[in-house]
């Protein structure tokens, strides 16, 4: 499983349920490696998109605690043992987990790379991914060259979790 994700200096992902920038080029990026595949969020993740409605060309999967919740053109979950059920369909590779912070923080271990579009500044962020600097496990195996977008400078990275995958585990998302 993939882990798809833009950062900041702080590994500070988002503010007040949004993402802290867009960047074009980043989008792009998001786009072409998400495309036909699976991609894996939560409900708060899924109404900051337009209209609310889950991303065209992807198979979307939505984590709720919400029994209720039902989302056209969508498979929601309610539980890590129900995501594995999922997910247990497609092969790992073609999975992105693409956010919030608690999908992410709950699913990161299961990732064995992390594609991390890294922007070099520092925004007041509410919401942040696990720093893999931080993390022995993770290892960056891949930078870009540098590139700009007006005043910021960004680099792509990949990283690679060297560390043994965990046995999945029930638990509830907060999402």
């Amino acid at each position: 499983m993939n882990a798809i994700v833009a950062v900041d200096n702080h590994w500070g992902i988002g503010s007040k349920g949004s993402l802290l920038v867009r960047i074009p080029m980043d989008q792009k990026y998001f786009r072409e490696m998400t495309m036909g595949k699976v991609v894996v969020l939560g409900r708060r993740t899924l109404a900051t998109f337009p209209n609310g409605l889950p991303l065209p060309g992807r198979t979307n999967i939505i984590l709720s605690r919400n029994p209720a919740l039902t989302v056209k053109g969508a498979t929601v979950v309610h539980s890590e043992t129900e995501l594995t059920e999922v997910l247990n369909r497609y092969s790992s590779d073609d999975v992105f987990v693409i956010g919030g912070g608690d999908i992410y923080k709950m699913l990161l271990p299961y990732c064995d790379t992390a594609y991390v579009t890294r922007i070099d500044y520092r925004y007041a962020a509410d919401t942040f991914f696990p720093n893999l600097e931080e993390l022995t496990e993770w290892e960056m195996v891949e930078e870009s060259e540098e590139y700009t977008y007006f005043n910021l400078e960004f680099t792509f990275r990949k990283y690679k979790n060297n560390g043994p995958l965990p046995a999945t585990s029930e638990a509830t998302p907060k999402e």
